[in-house]
């Protein structure tokens, strides 16, 4: 099944109608507990190899099927919209039919030039948290037992 685009607004309402659908956060844990969508929960794409540096999490695709069913409609967001597609491919070829990834993320979508070309979650003035409970990477890692 072809991975699905939407916008935040969009996504956010397909959040509203479908109440088991759930919103994977990609982003590193940092940005996750600086603020995200409610119900969120955290399992980076990619995590830090030093300063500045960033590389793919090995453990990603592993924790999300051990987490989460294979049918489960996922509701993929990150920064702008980047590492929520690739964690996209990433599961799909894992096996999970019912993705969307969300073009923009969580702080907008620029062009070359530094003007906004999609309004990310925070700024669309949707609803944002920075309440984390079991939602983090450590408590997710933790039950997938990795």
């Amino acid at each position: 099944m072809a991975i699905k685009h939407q916008i935040p607004p969009e996504a956010h309402a397909t959040l509203q109608d479908n109440p088991d659908a759930l919103y994977l956060d990609v982003r590193t844990e940092v940005e996750f507990a600086a603020g995200h969508a409610p119900r969120a929960i955290n399992i980076p794409v990619m995590v830090a190899k030093g300063p500045g540096q960033m590389q793919l999490n090995l453990d990603f695709v592993e924790i999300v099927v051990k987490v989460i069913p294979l049918d489960k409609k996922l509701i993929v967001g990150c920064m702008v919209g980047g590492r929520s597609q690739r964690a996209c491919e990433m599961l799909e070829e894992a096996g999970f039919i019912d993705l969307i990834n969300v073009v923009g993320g969580f702080g907008g979508q620029r062009d070359a030039s530094g003007q906004v070309v999609v309004v990310g979650w925070k700024d669309a003035g949707l609803p944002v948290t920075t309440e984390l409970g079991d939602a983090t990477y450590a408590a997710l890692r933790s039950k997938a037992g990795v």
